[in-house]
């Protein structure tokens, strides 16, 4: 393989500082600089953000690991600003501020985001334990980060700042590339069969380091080796249908990162390695942004996903991936977010995702087709879908047993599914009904991560309990987690998808719940039958819902968020109904949903052991 791969000085597919035709600032997206350029100058105002130990210790005392991360975060950002500025400006200043982000970064004790490091379980110890790093996603970014910024800064820092290469190849080396050789049980590497978002992530950033950074080659063929061996894992374990049980949100940080991780093996052997077409279902999933996108800024969301996500995404990725496998659609919906006048790469994605936009001139010149969707900026009242052949078709994930069925103005989506998928929620068998692209009956997501989030106590947080999904409860029985809790006998079919849920329950006896939902001349209907023990609990069908509610005798009307319109829900039999208002104190959740989201709790225990509920929705006009 040594012999197939390009020298280390020209295995990036990004030029140095030192070529002027690339990063001469008059050359650079202007958009990009200018939001760069001001963040660097703000920086200039602050001292450098410092991790403490008191505050990587409040994972182990109040489970608390935001605080913490937010420094780390802040200071890498600041660290990739100042780079950036020394390649566009050679500015001596800028290539001072670059090195010393480098050097605190060095100095770090470790790399290691607080929840994922077993110091504590292998040491007993709550602070990093240096002479055992521990390999998670927060050790390879900072890998790779500064893998980019040698590539780029190189030549300037040998002649300013001699010795500082030698020091990052030291650090990454004890820190990523030698636990990454010599410790082969690390859970992401998908060893035991289970495969998620970690695997390609950290496997892509290794690539990067070894790549670059390793000039021995038989080293370096070894580590890339591996990687390429742990990219074939996970690249076999995405479905046929290219569907993320994950969710649209976590495809861009393992999908996608698979795809960048190939792109960039493939540049690295001139095209005889990463051959992401070998693999059909890579294909397909190029294709998951598009056919799960609900409308606007929108996206159906499951597990630990927003339904409204950072705008904020590596579009130039999926761009690039589109054009690979030549799908025109997933090129337009990438295409969709280069806005004239916004920045073209960001660096809170990572410096090597915002070298790659900054340098991709298919990137840098796409633009949206007359038809795309104007809703992408912010506030605006109409929300129109994007353009690509879902917005007029239903999607069917075998996989994951998810529907997308799409109207006019309604979109229904219905999930079936098991308890025990990566980022679990206790969700089968519920449904997402949107209105004009807007959710309307939603998943609300997830909080803020926290030490219980994934831990022992995950299920006590009540984002991730099916009583706070659109699924019903049973006999006051909530949803159990494990994969043994499944949707059983799932079809979809002329339009109509059904399961049976009762499986997805720790119930005493045999009991049967069987939900049916469909998208009719843009009416929804959601048919729930029912076949249950005659023992004692409450039996409640739950909707949960964003924007006002008011209830009366057997309806619900519901003015949606962002001016969308407003539906009106009717249920059959009139049973009585009550509302539970959760009031929203999470950024995380009430930066998508506002400060508060409603639980319409339909009663239909009084409708006895055998019986049925029929629920419509349809736009109030």
């Amino acid at each position: 393989m040594s012999d197939l791969l390009l020298p280390p000085a020209e295995s990036l597919p990004v030029r140095p500082a030192t070529d002027r035709g690339v990063w001469d600032a008059g050359r650079l997206d202007p958009a990009t600089l200018r939001r760069i350029s001001a963040g660097a100058a703000a920086d200039r105002a602050r001292p450098w953000p410092v991790p403490l130990a008191s505050g990587l210790a409040r994972f182990y005392r109040d489970g608390d690991r935001d605080a913490y991360e937010q420094v780390l975060w802040a200071r890498a950002d600041r660290v990739s600003r100042a780079a950036l500025m020394a390649a566009a400006t050679l500015d001596p200043q800028w290539i001072d501020a670059a090195a010393d982000g480098v050097i605190l970064l060095c100095e770090q004790s470790t790399w290691c985001w607080p929840a994922h490091d077993d110091t504590f379980r292998r040491h007993g110890s709550v602070l990093p334990t240096v002479t055992d790093p521990y390999l998670d996603l927060g050790a390879g970014e900072v890998a790779a980060q500064l893998t980019w910024i040698d590539h780029l800064l190189g030549p300037l820092f040998d002649s300013q700042m001699p010795g500082l290469r030698a020091r990052i190849r030291y650090e990454v080396d004890r820190r990523v590339l030698a636990p990454f050789e010599t410790r082969r049980d690390w859970h992401w590497l998908g060893l035991d069969g289970h495969l998620h978002n970690w695997n390609p992530w950290i496997h892509g950033n290794v690539l990067v380091a070894a790549l670059r950074l390793v000039d021995d080659p038989v080293r370096r063929e070894r580590l890339v080796r591996l990687v390429v061996d742990g990219l074939d894992r996970y690249a076999a374990s995405i479905p046929a249908d290219g569907a993320i049980d994950e969710g649209y949100s976590y495809w861009w940080n393992g999908a996608c990162r698979l795809l960048e991780a190939l792109d960039l093996l493939a540049y690295a052997s001139d095209g005889a390695l990463g051959d992401a077409t070998a693999w059909p279902a890579l294909r397909e999933t190029v294709a998951f942004p598009h056919r799960v996108h609900l409308g606007g800024d929108w996206y159906l969301n499951h597990a630990d996903g927003w339904a409204r996500p950072p705008r904020t995404q590596p579009w130039d990725s999926l761009h690039r991936a589109a054009r690979l496998f030549g799908d025109q659609e997933a090129e337009a919906h990438a295409a969709a977010h280069r806005i004239d006048g916004e920045p073209a790469g960001d660096e809170t994605l990572g410096f090597g995702r915002l070298l790659r936009a900054l340098t991709d001139p298919a990137w840098l010149s796409a633009t949206r087709r007359a038809e795309s969707p104007k809703s992408l900026t912010a506030g605006s009242p109409a929300l129109p879908r994007a353009h690509f052949p879902g917005n007029r078709a239903d999607v069917w994930f075998s996989s994951t047993q998810v529907l997308i069925a799409r109207g006019p103005r309604l979109t229904l989506a219905v999930k079936g599914g098991h308890n025990g998928e990566n980022h679990n929620h206790n969700d089968v068998g519920s449904v997402v009904v949107a209105l004009g692209g807007v959710p309307v009956l939603v998943d609300p997501g997830r909080p803020t991560y926290t030490r219980q989030t994934f831990g022992p106590d995950r299920y006590a947080i009540w984002t991730m309990r099916s009583e706070w999904h659109n699924t019903p409860t049973i006999l006051g029985v909530q949803q159990s987690d494990g994969r043994q809790f499944a949707a059983q006998g799932m079809e979809w079919r002329d339009g109509v998808v059904s399961a049976e849920l009762s499986t997805a329950y720790p119930l005493k006896s045999p009991n049967s719940w069987r939900r049916t939902a469909r998208l009719v001349n843009d009416v929804v209907l959601i048919s729930d039958a029912w076949e249950l023990a005659d023992e004692p609990g409450s039996t409640m069908i739950h909707y949960v819902v964003a924007g006002s509610v008011s209830v009366g005798d057997g309806f619900a009307e519901i003015v949606a968020l962002e001016g969308a319109g407003s539906v009106v829900l009717t249920w059959m039999p009139a049973v009585a109904c009550s509302l539970t208002v959760r009031e929203l104190d999470d950024p995380m959740l009430s930066d998508v949903w506002g400060p508060r989201l409603t639980r319409l709790d339909i009663d239909v225990t009084g409708l006895g052991p055998i019986g049925g509920l029929e629920l419509s929705v349809k736009e109030q006009r």
